[in-house]
C-alpha cells in the first residue's frame, strides 16, 4: 500500500479575531494545516508508521461519526482512546497559565474547538490521526445540548453500602416520581460501563452548569462547556452506542421540572463589601473547596469560584480558593484555569448557575 508522506506544518501564531471567533478559528485551523481539502484520512503517515489495522478502522469511523453528527448540526472535536480531547494545548509550555478559548486561532482547546464546518472537522481529525472518538458539545446553539449520564458503580464501601451497586437509572426514577416529570423519547447512548447518556436539549438563554453526583449518586450533567462521547466511538473500555430504537430520535426538549433541576432559580447578589470573617469572607467557600473528594474537585473549585464572584469578593479570595484546591489535589495551573473561567464567565454578564456540585 502506498503511504503518503505528510510533514505536519509548523504551528503558527494567527492573531485572534475580534469579529467572529468561531468563524475566524474556522479560517485559521485551514490556514494552519495547509489546504480546504485535506489529505485522504487513511493516506497520512502516521509516527510509528504502523498503526494496527483495528485503530485505523476506529479512526477512520471515528471521522465518519463526528461528520455525520457535525452535520446534524452537533459540534463536535475528536477525541483519544481515553475519552479525553486528542489535540493537546498550543499553549501547555507557557511560563504562565492564561485563559484561552480558541482566540489565538489555533486548534488543543478541548471543546472550545468543537465545530460542525466539515472541513475543519477534518483538520482537526487530520491533526490528531491517533483520535478514535469523537465527542459532542453540550450548550451550543442550534441543540443545546444537555447530557444525562446515568453511571452503574460498585459500591464504595461494602460495609456500609452492601452489595448493591449505585443504580443511576433507578435514581432517576425516583426523581421523576417526586418531581412529576418524564423523560421523552429520545436518543440514548450505551457506555462500556453499562451506564448510558439520555439527549435533551435546552432553552437557548439558560445556561446548564456541569455537575458530578449533585442530582443523586451516579448522576452526572454534561452543560455548557462540557462534552458527550458520542455514538461510535471506540475508547479504551469498549465502544458507545446507540440504544436500541433511539438512534433515528432527535434529542428531545427537557422536561420543565427537570430543568429547574438543573438550573436552581439565581440568588440576589450580595454588596461587593462583606465584614472580615463575616459570612460574606469566603471562609465558607475556602472549606467547601477543601471538603471535596476525588472526582469533585474541579466541580467544587468551580462553583466555590463563581458564588465568590457573583458577591464581588472573586478577586480577593482567588489565591484562597487556588491554596485549597492545590491542597485537595489539583495543580496550581488547574486551579488557575478553573478559577479564571468562572471569573470569565461572571464578567460575561451570564452568570454561573447556582447549585452544589
Amino acid at each position: 500500500m502506498l503511504i503518503n508522506t505528510f510533514t505536519p506544518p509548523k504551528p503558527q501564531l494567527i492573531r485572534p479575531h475580534h469579529g467572529n471567533p468561531a468563524a475566524a478559528r474556522e479560517k485559521a485551523f485551514l490556514r494552519i494545516f495547509g489546504q480546504s481539502t485535506p489529505l485522504p484520512f487513511l493516506e497520512h503517515s502516521y509516527e510509528n508508521r504502523a498503526m494496527a489495522t483495528s485503530d485505523r478502522r476506529a479512526a477512520t469511523l471515528a471521522l465518519a461519526h463526528a461528520l455525520s453528527a457535525a452535520e446534524r448540526g452537533l459540534p463536535v472535536i475528536p477525541l483519544s482512546r481515553t475519552k479525553l480531547p486528542a489535540l493537546r494545548s498550543p499553549h501547555r509550555d507557557a511560563p504562565e497559565p492564561f485563559l484561552c478559548r480558541g482566540e489565538c486561532g489555533r486548534p488543543g482547546h478541548g471543546v472550545h474547538d468543537a465545530t460542525t464546518a466539515p472541513a475543519t472537522v477534518r483538520a482537526l481529525f487530520g491533526a490528531a490521526p491517533w483520535a478514535t472518538g469523537y465527542g459532542i458539545a453540550c450548550g451550543r446553539p442550534p441543540h443545546h445540548l444537555i447530557g444525562i449520564d446515568l453511571d452503574t458503580k460498585p459500591p464504595t464501601n461494602t460495609a456500609t453500602d452492601g452489595a448493591t451497586l449505585t443504580d443511576a437509572t433507578a435514581a432517576l426514577r425516583h426523581l421523576a416520581l417526586r418531581h412529576l416529570f418524564t423523560i421523552p423519547d429520545t436518543v440514548v447512548v450505551l457506555t462500556p460501563s453499562g451506564g448510558r447518556h439520555i439527549w435533551l436539549t435546552g432553552p437557548p438563554d439558560v445556561v446548564v452548569p456541569n455537575s458530578a453526583g449533585r442530582l443523586a449518586p451516579g448522576i452526572d450533567i454534561r452543560g455548557t462547556g462540557g462534552y458527550l462521547v458520542g455514538p461510535g466511538s471506540v475508547t479504551t473500555h469498549g465502544t458507545y452506542r446507540t440504544a436500541p430504537g433511539t438512534g433515528h430520535l432527535p434529542p428531545a426538549p427537557c422536561p420543565s421540572a427537570l430543568l429547574r433541576l438543573l438550573t436552581p432559580p439565581a440568588r440576589p447578589h450580595a454588596p461587593a463589601h462583606h465584614p472580615a470573617g463575616g459570612h460574606g469572607s469566603g471562609h465558607g467557600l475556602v472549606q467547601f473547596v477543601l471538603a471535596a473528594h476525588e472526582g469533585q474537585r474541579n466541580t467544587r473549585l468551580f462553583w466555590a469560584a463563581c458564588r465568590a464572584y457573583e458577591n464581588g469578593i472573586g478577586d480577593s479570595l482567588a489565591n484562597a480558593l487556588t491554596d485549597a484546591a492545590v491542597h485537595t489535589g489539583l495543580t496550581e495551573r488547574e486551579a488557575h484555569a478553573t478559577i479564571a473561567s468562572a471569573a470569565r464567565l461572571n464578567a460575561c454578564g451570564r452568570g454561573c448557575a447556582p447549585g452544589g456540585p
